[in-house]
């Protein structure tokens, strides 16, 4: 067919170039084969050459057959033929521009050009697009066997880099179509499907998940550039609009790059409605559409953010348009709407300038993002928060809302999810930084200045209200403001008639000119104008001879006479009623009334200003006021949430603090401290937090030297140790260890400090004692701080002098105690231990101050003497020796006195008493030494001679020849398996514990003299009733009893005798660290008095219920307590009415839900206790207990069993209320479906218990909870139960009906009687006497092999009910002589050999 005859059509598919169209419709001819294609390229090439474009006209079927067959052909000739094409299409775009300003051109001549540029076009198009096809199927494979390489495959697949190719293409096509070509198509309208086959190839490339990635971005600039193009001059809007739609529902990396596109073409191509028809499409999509297509939903919210960031203010006018989906059910596009409307309150209605429209358009898009800040998706409540954060930050929000998005940002501190508590801290600590009142925000500060801001501008107000009164109007303003109206009044009656007016206003014969005149004042006054000069002109008739009337000018106008008359009455009257306005020789009242304003015109402008001014700063201080007010309630709070297991939200909490505190908020010091703790975290991220947080309140102080930041720092640190417990000074202790050990403490600091310590710089007696505690601190990051001025600072707290500051001394004792390492010395170490001679002076120090003190009634005394024996067995050679010098000193010094009370009496009848304080001291001092030496022994002694022992085995090896090694194989396989080592371990313990079992107590040994005396004072509470003195020797008794198993089995009846007994709190408390430190020590001898311990926990005072719930925690955790039924105890705690008792209880529940099934296998003992009648708790704090138990079952084979086990508790409950709990308890599990089946399993169990009320409800809300997340093929089972229930429900109430009716009275069961509960706190009367008290039989276990220990371990653990079993005897403080146990179990160290075994 010639060229000149036919015409191209583009086609849909390819296949259509094949078929016959209608008349001169272009067909292709032949698919050549692939053998040929080479050939047939090279004579399309030599024909380009001769002919130009129009070359492709006789040349389409060789472009077309290289499609057919792409995928088969060689990569070479592909590269080939698209480097050819884009040079016909080249030239065809450099000849066309003036074939197109040809005039002449024929129609043939047109035609022809038009079908080449369809052809080419085409071919273009259509080669784009099967390399990019390829590549994309490549890239997939590649994708899925690895990524290494794949650039190099790629290169090597097609020879070239593709994506580097499509650039040039696209910009040739946009290059194209930026000409005029519209003349080549007849009436110049181009055909819809070339700009379709254009701008198909552009989306097609966009579909490419790699579009979107940093080395694409020329390809993506040169679509949006090419698209861009067709929109302008192609009328391609309607078709981008719908595309872009499609393509945002479908490829989510397109968000990003579209938004780029369509904002380019909003800005520089002039395209704004393009956006509006877009956000249209958008907005009229359904919301429960979209609630159902996810991934769609997330393309249009990404895309309307980022819109929303590029170009709010054209977005703007298209919001009404996405309002319904703030209703919607999915929580992105609310999200998405929200940032949209943020943003356009950053960027475009920002400022103080705005109109009144954009400042209601502000309004509005604020009031919907607050009432968003509660909307019931979590991710939309957090999202508010970080908009509110953003345009809190960039000082966006207006003053008015403070308040309100502060009080939000508070309330939203209490909310369930964790990631909005923490953008609500988030932008606390944004409204801090960026807070227009202060940069010290105390409540307390701002109060005063308040309350005289106010009084004053109530004083200002006052006064002003008063001058108001008093103050006379200007005669000379209230006319001319008047003078309009009653000229125009006076024109009209000066035109009416004289017979047509009315004249309502005569003048009585009697009335003087005066009074005629002060009425005709009282009707201007009161606008009355047409009264007035009615009457003016009766009195001009009637006073012809008075004064002003007779003034008339009779050659002025009447209307000028009648004014001028008006006026001198007017101000006549008004300077006669006011005298002080001018005076009476004055000239005409105008002169006075015009100077007037000249004189109090300014003072009325300056008196208005400061009013104004004392308004505004009173606002400004109730605003501030208000703020710091609202920060402070935060504080309480978001202090709570300092130990939640979120370590983002700590972290931001800290930060908080931190913000906080640099702000000035009181409160926040308590922060400040309470995050020390965290110290000890197991995160990092949570211990490098407090590191940093420290590191910006203390280590950057403000000064201009070193010398004044070393200054500021040492003050600020002083100030945290200010009533600091012990716990505190530990973990400040380590983070100063921290900083010294980074170098992060200057020099300077250090110097300051001893400078301090000696007084070589004036302080005070305290702040010399806490540079001591911070040079201690220091020490133990650097020990030669301390070790290398030691001297010094036996100089510093312990010289002698009069009085003694053992506080000082106290202090210098801990510094010391940092110079050597506290830990037991380990295998690995071989270096000798540090120990300081004997005969050192500061043993000497210490020696003469303990035994010089001890007669001294000083209270400090006592916890210097324990801190001075702890640091001379900690560093001295022999430290036995030196405190048993101590003792006898002291002990021979009590006697003395003793001698000197018995020489002074006289009478020999009256035994001689010795001082309480002495007493106690001797006591106190003896527990010390007693303690300190069993660490001695335990720790320094026991490793002082494996170290030697290891030593010695080394040396051994040495000398040994290296045949003796391999005598003996059995020896070798004990040597490699540790055997030898363990024996050697077990032989150095027995030695220790036999010197403590056999000599520290025995015999002739000093602590062995002063047992007689310690239980005298323990026995006989009436006689030696000091308080103080009871508790030291009850500290002493529990320290020796730590010494030696023989002397604790002998003493423990006395030591819980007082546990329970005693009446001091204080006692109690100090027995129960005491046996829990036995219950570790010797297990077996604390182990039948373990129900004791349990008891404490609902001792009537705080004080001991908390450090019984420490002790116990402390012993369960560590597997060193049985749990029974007994620790429904510790549940009971969860209901305690002291806070720090109940956060207690939480954190051991917490812990112990760590190890494995632990609340899974108590609880339904637990439930047993607490439910039972007679010594169970309320109904109340029953749920409160329960609730937070059951929150730890979340494994589904464990709810699915405990289902089971407490529906069949319904058959042995005895009570209506056990009916109610145990209904409450089924409730509050998280079941599932399975679990749903167990409970219809067991049905029959509580089925007729459901005409109950309260329980019938417990069920119905299993079932609410279980419809929430059913499946659609879980509703049956669902439905079944229901309707089950609401059955039994009904029928169970006529079944009691009929009963009553058929059986009479005898028949029925009366209900049980309610049993009030055990009060909580028992009172200490009802505990036994002493004769009932005795030591109860202790636990036996039979030994079982070790075999058979493990196959029992591996059964399936038993859930026994220990209330069912245990009687109330095991539980009771009074037990009977049988109980008494005749045999111990000696305590023996189980040997190493046995576990390694």
């Amino acid at each position: 067919m010639s060229p000149q005859l036919y015409e191209f059509h583009l086609p849909l598919t390819p296949e259509e170039l094949l078929k016959s169209g209608g008349v001169n419709q272009y067909v292709v001819q032949e698919v050549l084969s692939i053998r040929n294609l080479p050939s047939q390229l090279k004579a399309f090439q030599a024909a380009f050459r001769a002919q130009g474009p129009l070359a492709m006209l006789e040349h389409f079927d060789t472009i077309y057959s290289i499609l057919h067959h792409f995928r088969s052909i060689d990569a070479g000739l592909k590269e080939d033929a698209l480097e050819f094409l884009i040079k016909v299409v080249s030239r065809h775009a450099q000849e066309l521009p003036a074939i197109l300003d040809d005039t002449t051109l024929s129609m043939s001549d047109r035609s022809a050009h038009l079908n080449a540029l369809k052809m080419n076009c085409y071919a273009l198009v259509r080669l784009l697009e099967s390399f990019e096809t390829v590549t994309s199927q490549t890239s997939l494979m590649d994708l899925d066997l690895g990524g290494k390489g794949k650039k190099a495959r790629t290169k090597s697949a097609h020879g070239f880099d593709w994506e580097e190719e499509r650039q040039p293409i696209l910009q040739l096509l946009t290059q194209l179509l930026q000409l005029d070509i519209r003349h080549l198509w007849n009436h110049s309208i181009i055909e819809e499907e070339f700009v379709s086959l254009v701008t198909g190839c552009c989306y097609r490339l966009l579909e490419n998940p790699t579009i979107s990635h940093q080395k694409n971005r020329p390809t993506r600039e040169a679509i949006t550039h090419l698209l861009g193009v067709a929109l302008t001059h192609y009328n391609h809007m309607l078709s981008a609009t719908v595309k872009i739609i499609q393509m945002l529902q479908h490829f989510e990396h397109l968000a990003p790059v579209l938004v780029a596109a369509v904002s380019l073409w909003a800005t520089d191509y002039g395209m704004k409605s393009i956006v509006g028809e877009i956000v249209r499409e958008i907005g009229q999509k359904c919301p429960q559409e979209l609630s159902r297509d996810p991934t769609g939903a997330k393309g249009f919210a990404a895309f309307l953010t980022e819109l929303a960031e590029r170009i709010p203010a054209i977005l703007m006018s298209s919001m009404c348009i996405l309002l319904d989906h703030l209703d919607g059910e999915n929580y992105m596009m609310r999200n998405a709407v929200l940032a949209a409307m943020a943003e356009m309150v950053l960027q475009v209605l920002n400022g103080d300038q705005l109109e009144e429209a954009a400042r209601d358009t502000r309004d509005q898009f604020l009031d919907t993002l607050q009432a968003h800040g509660h909307d019931v998706n979590s991710f939309v409540r957090s999202r508010v928060l970080q908009l509110f954060t953003r345009i809190v930050q960039q000082k966006a929000l207006p003053l008015t809302r403070f308040q309100a998005v502060v009080a939000l940002a508070v309330g939203r501190l209490a909310d369930k999810s964790v990631l909005v508590c923490k953008n609500a801290i988030q932008l606390l600590a944004s409204f801090l930084t960026n807070n227009p009142f202060s940069c010290k925000l105390s409540d307390t500060d701002l109060a005063g200045p308040l309350q005289k801001e106010t009084q004053k501008l109530q004083e200002m107000r006052a006064k002003r209200q008063t001058a108001a009164a008093s103050a006379v109007l200007d005669p000379e303003e209230e006319w001319e403001a008047m003078l309009p109206e009653l000229k125009s009044t006076l024109q009209q009656l000066l035109k009416l008639p004289q017979e047509e007016e009315e004249i309502p206003e005569k003048i009585a014969s009697t009335e003087t000119t005066e009074e005629v005149k002060g009425r005709i004042r009282r009707l201007l006054a009161k606008a009355s104008y047409k009264q007035a000069i009615i009457l003016t002109r009766e009195a001009l008739g009637h006073f012809q001879e008075s004064e002003p009337f007779n003034h008339m000018d009779s050659e002025e106008l009447e209307e000028t006479r009648f004014l001028n008359l008006l006026e001198t009455i007017f101000k006549a009257s008004t300077q006669e009623k006011n005298p002080q306005v001018s005076a009476e020789n004055m000239g005409p009242g105008q002169t006075d009334c015009k100077d007037k304003p000249n004189v109090s015109e300014p003072e009325k402008s300056k008196g208005k200003d400061e009013l104004v001014k004392q308004e505004m700063l009173v606002q400004y201080l109730q605003d501030a006021y208000s703020f710091s007010l609202k920060i402070a309630e935060a504080i309480g709070i978001i202090s709570k949430m300092m130990y939640e297991n979120t370590t983002t939200v700590v972290q931001e909490v800290i930060e908080f603090f931190v913000m906080a505190f640099q702000f000035g908020v009181p409160q926040a010091l308590f922060g400040v401290r309470r995050m020390l703790p965290l110290i000890w975290s197991k995160e990092p991220g949570i211990r490098e937090a407090v590191l940093n947080a420290y590191r910006q309140l203390y280590l950057n102080p403000k000064g201009d030297s070193a010398r004044a930041k070393a200054h500021v720092l040492v003050q600020n640190l002083s100030l945290l140790l200010v009533d600091a417990s012990v716990g505190t000074i530990q973990c400040l202790e380590e983070i100063i260890c921290e900083f010294v050990q980074k170098d992060e403490l200057k020099p300077a600091v250090t110097q300051l400090l001893w400078e301090r310590a000696t007084e070589r710089v004036p302080c005070s007696p305290l702040e010399r004692c806490s540079s001591v505690m911070l040079l201690g601190m220091m020490a133990r990051g650097k020990p030669e701080i301390v070790g290398s001025n030691l001297d010094t600072l036996v100089s510093i707290g312990l010289e002698e002098k009069f009085p003694q500051d053992y506080r000082l001394a106290q202090q210098v004792c801990h510094a010391i105690a940092n110079i050597s390492d506290k830990r037991k010395p380990s295998l690995g170490k071989r270096h000798h231990p540090f120990r300081l001679p004997h005969e050192h002076r500061l043993f000497q120090r210490l020696q003469e101050m303990v035994t010089k003190g001890f007669v001294h009634p000083d209270p400090l005394w006592i916890p210097f003497k324990e801190v001075a024996v702890t640091l001379i067995y900690q560093l001295a050679e022999g430290p036995e020796v030196i405190c048993a010098q101590i003792l006898q000193g002291c002990a021979k010094q009590a006697l003395e006195k003793l001698v000197e009370k018995s020489t002074s009496q006289g009478d020999m009848k009256e035994t001689p008493m010795l001082s309480t304080f002495l007493l106690m001291n001797l006591l106190s001092l003896a527990g010390d030494v007693a303690l300190q030496q069993l660490v001695h022994l335990e720790q320094a002694v026991s490793g002082e001679l494996c170290r030697r022992r290891v030593l010695r085995e080394e040396q051994e090896n040495k000398t040994k020849e290296p045949k003796e090694k391999n005598v003996s194989t059995e020896t070798t396989m004990e040597e490699e398996m540790g055997l030898v080592g363990a024996t050697a371990d077990d032989t150095e313990a027995e030695l220790i514990r036999g010197i403590c079992e056999m000599e520290l107590l025995c015999g002739e040994q000093i602590l062995a003299a002063f047992v007689p005396l310690l239980l005298k004072v323990c026995n006989n509470p009436g006689l030696y009733s000091n308080p103080e003195l009871c508790v030291a020797a009850s500290l002493t008794l529990g320290k020796f009893c730590m010494i030696s198993a023989t002397f604790c089995d002998s003493q423990l009846r006395l030591l819980f005798t007082m546990l329970e007994k005693s009446s001091l709190p204080i006692l109690r408390s100090n027995i129960m660290i005491a046996t829990g430190d036995l219950a570790i020590r010797f297990p077996n001898l604390v182990d039948p008095w373990t129900p004791h311990l349990y008891a404490r926990l609902r001792d009537p005072a705080q004080q001991v219920r908390k450090t019984a719930g420490l002790v116990m925690t402390h012993l369960i955790l560590k597997d060193m307590v049985k749990v029974k039924g007994q620790v429904s105890e510790m549940a009971v705690l969860l209901i305690d009415p002291v806070p720090q008792i109940t956060a207690l209880a939480k954190n051991f529940f917490n812990e112990l839900s760590h190890k494995g099934n632990a609340i899974y296998n108590l609880l339904p003992d637990i439930i047993s206790r607490l439910s039972d009648p007679e010594g169970g708790v309320e109904e109340e704090p029953f749920h409160t207990i329960m609730k937070q138990l059951l929150s730890y079952i979340t494994k589904d084979k464990q709810t699915e069993s405990l289902v089971e086990k407490l529906c069949q508790r319904f058959r042995t409950a005895r009570t209506e209320r056990q009916y109610r709990d145990l209904a409450y308890c089924l409730s509050q599990l998280p079941l599932t479906e399975r679990g749903l089946r167990k409970m219809l399993d067991n049905f029959e169990c509580f089925g007729d218990k459901l005409s109950d009320e309260s329980i019938f409800s417990a069920f119905l809300s299993v079932v609410g909870k279980l419809r929430r997340g059913a499946k659609p093929e879980g509703k049956a089972i669902i439905d079944e139960f229901e309707q089950k229930l609401r059955a039994c429900h009904t029928r169970g109430l006529d079944a009691i009906e009929e009963l009553e009716i058929g059986q009479g009275d005898s028949q029925k069961t009366p209900a049980a009687k309610k049993q009030p509960s055990v009060s909580r706190h028992q009172h200490l009367a009802s505990a036994a006497s002493d004769n009932d008290f005795v030591t109860p039989e202790p636990r036996r276990t039979a030994r079982r092999h070790p075999n058979t220990q493990h196959r029992v371990r591996k059964e399936k653990p038993k859930i026994v009910f220990s209330s069912d079993e245990s009687s109330e005897e095991e539980l009771s403080a009074e037990m009977t002589e049988d109980e008494t146990p005749k045999k111990t179990t000696p305590i023996r160290r189980a040997s190493t050999r046995r576990h390694r075994s």
